[in-house]
């Protein structure tokens, strides 16, 4: 399967813009509530532009979930970026991210990445995510998703790194989308590459573009029916989000 370019080259007279135009982000937010395609608030949670917490410059998303024992709803606190990627593209995408300075570690599912779709057309699932990144106990886990939306199987890369609260972390992506056994996926971790993996499908057999959030998500309470720990209010802050085609496109630390 090819890499999709950004545009088609008429002819010999746009080679250098063309070459231009593909090497510039995609898409960069500076921890603003401008510029996304929507922003999701579900049950009890927030999404906010605040000052007093940043990674660089002046504003960071404050993003908050509260469990609440007598709901049985899904907790997203997110924001949303459509159209990032469907099967054949490869790309970059970083963000900054920094848990509250009192953050419980528990070894329970705490989602700050993911890109999904709409597959409610199918029959066979709704909202389906393909990567998603993770936070279980102090490690940082992510994943990807093969086969069909009628017949999913996901590949799960855990213990990649141990996150530490209160302080910023970094994460940039670059997958090669494919169903065809020629994908790749890697993950940097504060600068260091944490995972590298190649010659695998990393979406499925679909060809609809996903989406691109960041956020907390709380899915570990949601998927087992119950909060571990005594920690039912939780933060993240998400600044300098990047989509892009090259390293330092999603590389919060490049900006």
């Amino acid at each position: 399967m090819k890499t999709r370019t950004l545009g088609v080259i008429a002819g010999a007279a746009l080679v250098s813009f063309a070459l231009v135009a593909h090497a510039a982000p995609l898409f960069r937010n500076t921890g603003t509530l401008a510029g996304w395609s929507s922003v999701n608030r579900e049950h009890r949670g927030s999404v906010n532009e605040v000052t007093n917490v940043t990674y660089e410059g002046g504003t960071a998303l404050k993003m908050t979930q509260i469990h609440d024992a007598s709901y049985g709803g899904r907790y997203h606190s997110e924001v949303m970026r459509t159209n990032v990627y469907r099967r054949g593209d490869t790309g970059f995408y970083g963000f900054a991210f920094r848990l509250q300075q009192d953050w419980q570690f528990q070894p329970q599912s705490y989602n700050i990445a993911q890109f999904i779709a709409d597959f409610s057309d199918t029959g066979c699932d709704d909202y389906m995510p393909s990567s998603m990144v993770w936070i279980s106990g102090n490690q940082l886990f992510t994943r990807v998703k093969q086969g069909t939306i009628c017949n999913q199987k996901t590949v799960t890369f855990g213990n990649l790194a141990t996150v530490s609260a209160g302080v910023w972390h970094k994460i940039v992506i670059q997958a090669k989308w494919a169903s065809d056994g020629t994908g790749f996926y890697k993950l940097w971790f504060d600068g260091v590459k944490v995972l590298e993996q190649y010659n695998l499908n990393t979406t499925i057999a679909d060809d609809r573009y996903f989406q691109f959030r960041v956020g907390l998500y709380a899915n570990g309470w949601y998927d087992d029916g119950y909060m571990q720990g005594s920690q039912p209010n939780r933060s993240i802050w998400f600044d300098e989000i990047g989509v892009g085609t090259t390293f330092a496109d999603a590389d919060p630390a490049q900006w």
